[in-house]
């Protein structure tokens, strides 16, 4: 499989500089195009997702990068959003799955719920939800992701594939992509190991992820990456700029790009 097959998106969640000078910046970078978040204090703002959402994926275009995806603020998606959407040709709106109090089980099928009543609106518009799996109190992996979404049309509701939070949660890459294959609309590479949160001498242990590099934690991106192209993987690849040591943002993605593209070269 040629590099050319595979598209390279970077969430945009570190940058709050304007639309322009982000795009010249993501660009330079050598990316294809981009996840966006439409959130407070973003570049396109929520509740003005229908007038502005279009010219920014245009503004994008000018410089050669697509809006393979946005993520939505909290709270329930309506029609406004899922339509703008569609008609700034956004194919894929990216959620996670978390779980309430009420319990993993009852959540599921409150989730399911949801999806049920969006059903209409995204096949009215032709955009796909894509449940992303996500440690702590979330779906957190491929098999859960299995559970939650199984029972829909990819076409419709599909499949984030979080590389880093599934490896925190113990899956191996190779069963968690056969696992969630038939679902799979992107796939997230990051990376993290747990880190021990206090000193040796506490009596109640507690661990946190570290954010790091492609190459330094738990997730085996070269693995990712065989078994993608063993599979002829032809989507996109969208590394998060997640880092716990944020100040080095824009250094560690350069070096994470890099990375990514020499395993799928």
């Amino acid at each position: 499989m040629n590099q050319g097959q595979i598209s390279f998106s970077v969430f945009t969640k570190p940058w709050k500089m304007p639309l322009p000078e982000l795009a010249q910046f993501v660009a330079g970078l050598g990316f294809d195009g981009i996840e966006l978040p439409v959130r407070p204090g973003y570049q396109v703002l929520p509740e003005n997702v229908g007038r502005d959402l279009p010219p920014a994926v245009k503004l994008l275009a000018e410089h050669g990068l697509k809006v393979f995806s946005v993520t939505p603020p909290g709270g329930p998606l309506g029609e406004p959003f899922i339509a703008a959407c569609a008609e700034a040709g956004v194919p894929v709106i990216r959620v996670m799955a978390p779980i309430g109090d009420d319990g993993y089980l009852a959540s599921v099928a409150r989730l399911q719920r949801e999806y049920d009543a969006l059903l209409p609106l995204l096949d009215k518009y032709g955009v796909q939800l894509g449940v992303q799996n996500h440690c702590d109190r979330m779906v957190c992996n491929a098999m859960g992701l299995r559970h939650l979404i199984g029972q829909y049309d990819p076409r419709r509701i599909a499949a984030v594939w979080d590389a880093a939070h599934n490896a925190l949660n113990g899956e191996e890459p190779e069963l968690a992509l056969d696992i969630i294959w038939a679902h799979l609309c992107m796939v997230n590479l990051k990376n993290a190991f747990w880190r021990r949160a206090g000193g040796p001498e506490a009596d109640d242990v507690r661990w946190r992820p570290w954010w790091t590099t492609g190459p330094q934690g738990l997730a085996s991106w070269p693995r990712v990456a065989a078994e993608l192209k063993r599979r002829d993987y032809r989507g996109v690849i969208c590394l998060t700029a997640e880092y716990s040591d944020e100040a080095a943002v824009n250094r560690l993605i350069a070096q994470d790009i890099g990375f990514a593209k020499a395993l799928f070269a």
